[in-house]
């Protein structure tokens, strides 16, 4: 069921809840280093610098669980799980790419704008 504009604030808005999981830095780096090839969670974490285990562990699942992304175990000595991105994450790709091309172009009009508003504040 599609939200109207203004429902999307409402907590049972199922895009609302979308974005709560999904729009987040970890989720959106994570799909990113993902559209380039399958991904062991080790060599994602060592890629994503900053991110703990705990963070890293539950983003992932929340991606699975959304149908973003594809784990599979490897069976090996020791066991491995390999991470990939599905043909529903790609879809994001575009988006997410916009996103990112925009903050790139803005980058220098945003740096003004957060030390404007770091000496008005005292920061």
């Amino acid at each position: 069921m599609a939200c109207e504009v203004d429902a999307i604030f409402f907590a049972d808005c199922a895009a609302r809840s979308f974005f709560d999981q999904v729009a987040n830095k970890w989720s959106v780096m994570i799909l990113t280093l993902l559209s380039e090839q399958p991904t062991r969670f080790n060599e994602i974490k060592r890629r994503l610098e900053g991110v703990t285990h705990k963070a890293l562990t539950q983003a992932l699942r929340r991606l699975e669980r959304n149908g973003l992304i594809a784990r599979k175990v490897i069976h090996t000595s020791p066991v491995a799980v390999e991470y990939s991105i599905t043909e529903l994450g790609r879809t994001l790709q575009v988006p997410f790419g916009a996103v990112y091309d925009w903050s790139i172009n803005h980058l220098d009009e945003i740096e003004q704008a957060r030390q404007a508003y770091d000496e008005r504040e005292g920061a």
